[in-house]
């Protein structure tokens, strides 16, 4: 007797694979990071990041029409900050001419129908690469959420559509609410880094805008005290709740390809966006192994961010975002 269903035959050619297929990639899925950094002409590649740049701000903007000719409509900013502008309190992070505002504004002259997310946390600002005001050898929690507060008015004064705070600081959401709204704010929106894992991924990260913890006595040597316990399942839902309740409008679960069990845990746990930062080191990953021939760089690329969307990620904040587009285009 033969099988009456054969589950092949919806796998005989593209054709038939294309038409039944479940989880379809598109420029929509993407939010994509930009790094910014001083300077004119600038074009400066990450030496542990191979073909992703920061850009000074003239250059800023032809990448932005790049991005938007794409299909891409959504990016996420980061700044390099000089070394003489950081302190303890990031106090450059307020300066209304700083290089975030100046680059918010960049992007907003150039391509005013962007959606433009901002980077919300001490680290490119501090002098101890932390993303919290350190005292007495701790990350002092409560003065930080003020601060970041504070530093998500100046963005939105700025233009941004989306402040994005990374730092994992307990109620800074409520914080940055109530200021948003004091200040008028109302549309403005808040993308928390809500399961945030405190993750070996990040290394090229930090080479990109140099904000690694630095290794002095009293000052803490890494982020566990604030990032999340990557052995951690439960928590994770705990912390996007909560930042939900206190006024989150999409929730983040950062690093990806390791954590896409929290992915679908959050997804059917919420009612608001999930977003994904596939990070630094899953990229750097796939390129190291490519350019040593062991990995097809694109199917690599294309598995990795499908699974990410597979696993429940409604925006996925990724390097390849540009590589992505051009393929299936």
């Amino acid at each position: 007797m033969y099988p009456l269903r054969r589950n092949r035959r919806l796998r005989t050619n593209e054709a038939i694979r294309s038409l039944v297929r479940e989880t379809i990639i598109t420029p929509n899925d993407f939010l994509v990071p930009l790094f910014v950094t001083e300077g004119k002409g600038v074009k400066d590649e990450i030496p542990s990041m191979p073909n992703y740049f920061r850009y000074s701000l003239d250059l800023l903007e032809k990448e932005v029409k790049e991005l938007w000719k794409l299909g891409l409509k959504s990016v996420l900013l980061f700044v390099k900050v000089p070394d003489k502008l950081k302190d303890n309190q990031g106090k450059e992070a307020l300066n209304p001419n700083g290089l975030m505002q100046r680059a918010i504004k960049t992007v907003k002259n150039v391509c005013p129908d962007m959606l433009v997310m901002t980077d919300v946390a001490l680290d490119p600002y501090s002098s101890y690469g932390h993303d919290g005001i350190v005292k007495n050898g701790m990350i002092i929690n409560d003065e930080t959420s003020s601060f970041l507060a504070e530093m998500s008015v100046s963005h939105a004064k700025a233009g941004a559509n989306f402040v994005a705070p990374s730092d994992m600081m307990d109620g800074r959401i409520l914080s940055i609410r109530e200021a948003l709204e004091d200040e008028g704010f109302i549309n403005t929106g808040i993308m928390s880094y809500s399961a945030k894992y405190a993750s070996a991924f990040y290394g090229p990260f930090r080479d990109a805008l140099d904000s690694a913890p630095v290794d002095m006595v009293d000052v803490p040597k890494d982020k566990k005290t604030y990032q999340m316990d990557y052995s951690n399942r439960i928590e994770a839902i705990r912390e996007t709740e909560m930042d939900i309740d206190e006024g989150a409008d999409i929730v983040m679960v950062k690093p990806g390809l390791c954590y896409l069990d929290i992915v679908r845990e959050i997804r059917d746990a919420v009612d608001v966006p999930v977003a994904v930062y596939q990070v630094s080191g899953e990229y750097a990953m796939i390129k190291a192994a490519a350019e040593k021939g062991w990995l097809n760089h694109d199917a690599v690329m294309m598995e990795q961010v499908t699974a990410i969307k597979r696993a429940g990620a409604d925006i996925i904040a990724s390097y390849f975002a540009k590589d992505v587009v051009k393929l299936i285009s």
